[in-house]
């Protein structure tokens, strides 16, 4: 990832994958008029559980938010593009590392870090125990 220092626009990552595009909406705003901070993070959990859904071939549940950086102020109207990639499979979990770049509605195809994200996924069985993620998952 590039980033201009005078803009502070950076080149989106060609090592993970575009798994989620969403524009929030005024009500999805705090007392401020920013985007609030659960929204973002509902959003998030959301693109994060895409790759590793491939491979718990099954349920699966957020076990754990490992960390979470909140970059920049997201805006109404902001057009969020969350990109995701497996950091870690362990027996039973997934850990995933989730960037969210945002374009500003009045300044489209310049892209902006606003949120970082890793997130720790477990495969579950019917009853929500952990259950190992199968050998042929890719």
């Amino acid at each position: 990832m590039t980033t201009s220092p005078s803009t502070n626009h950076v080149a989106l990552p060609l090592d993970k994958e575009l798994v989620l595009k969403v524009i929030p909406m005024p009500a999805d705003c705090n007392a401020n008029g920013d985007i609030f901070g659960g929204w973002v993070m509902a959003q998030v959990d959301l693109a994060g559980s895409v790759v590793p859904a491939r491979y718990t071939q099954g349920r699966m549940a957020t076990v754990a938010v490992n960390e979470f950086i909140f970059k920049q102020p997201v805006r109404v109207g902001d057009i969020l593009s969350f990109f995701s990639a497996v950091t870690r499979i362990g027996r039973t979990s997934i850990t995933v590392k989730v960037e969210v770049y945002a374009e500003r509605y009045n300044t489209q195809g310049n892209y902006i870090k606003v949120t970082e994200a890793l997130v720790t996924y477990v495969a579950i069985d019917d009853q929500g125990k952990p259950r190992e993620i199968p050998k042929t998952a890719k």
